[in-house]
């Protein structure tokens, strides 16, 4: 077992490391100016810049609440949406085609009528999250509930459940472990649109980061912002990869 524990921190140490020695020898031998690829080393010096004068750590609390905020609206919206339209078969052949409709549309095309709905600020950047991560919540939880085992509505059924205990007793614990990886993928997703959002229509954030360090010419700033974005990405799916270990979430798959 601490074999195990060990391997799985060692080896992607390894991979990252093997990472940073290509990125500096790329950086010395591409010819490019350091102005244009600076290495790790000038990166780093560059990280310590902002760390210190605390610009790195307010960008990137702007972003994690912008995707706090969208993602936890999605959650509350999605979810009970996507339960009563796996349920309710009527609803669910209603407003299937008006879901495929919406859901490919790319949140980043949502992006000119937000800024004219809600301004420059937090509201657009929200809103956008909320549309990236409220498809694929829905949908995944209107196919999990249709996956249920019918066997759980007849015992309801037999010990004359209400709708509502239905929907907390049977139908949200039993979708569970297929709703936790949508989880997952979404909060991703979210992670993902709300740099491109801080591009526009913000003036904070990891992604005004890049896009102002890229005005300024200062290379080591976006490659600086470029690595925050990955290990808070990481740390975000660390957090939600864990809640797959609650053993009281597991019984809907049995």
């Amino acid at each position: 077992m601490d074999f195990d524990r060990m391997r799985n921190y060692l080896l992607p140490c390894l991979l990252f490391l093997a990472l940073g020695a290509a990125w500096e020898i790329l950086a010395v031998f591409s010819g490019w100016s350091p102005a244009v690829f600076p290495g790790p080393r000038l990166a780093a010096k560059a990280a310590w810049e902002l760390i210190a004068n605390g610009t790195l750590l307010k960008h990137s609390v702007a972003s994690l609440f912008r995707v706090t905020v969208g993602f936890y609206l999605a959650v509350i919206f999605a979810l009970p949406l996507g339960m009563i339209l796996g349920w309710w078969k009527t609803g669910q052949i209603s407003a299937n085609a008006l879901i495929q409709f919406l859901r490919p549309i790319s949140p980043l095309a949502w992006i000119p009528l937000a800024m004219l709905w809600f301004g420059i600020g937090d509201k657009p950047a929200i809103f956008l999250i909320f549309l990236s991560s409220f498809f694929p919540l829905l949908v995944s939880t209107i196919t999990a509930v249709n996956h249920i085992n019918s066997l759980y509505f007849q015992v309801a059924a037999n010990f004359n459940f209400t709708r509502i205990e239905i929907l907390s007793k049977i139908i949200f614990p039993a979708i569970l472990p297929s709703i936790l990886p949508a989880l997952r993928i979404s909060l991703g997703i979210a992670w993902l649109v709300v740099v491109a959002a801080e591009m526009i229509a913000v003036k904070s954030g990891l992604g005004y980061l890049i896009l102002d360090s890229r005005n300024a010419l200062r290379m080591d700033y976006v490659m600086d912002a470029m690595i925050a974005i990955g290990l808070i990405g990481i740390c975000l799916d660390r957090v939600i990869s864990q809640l797959n270990k609650i053993k009281s979430v597991s019984w809907g798959s049995v």
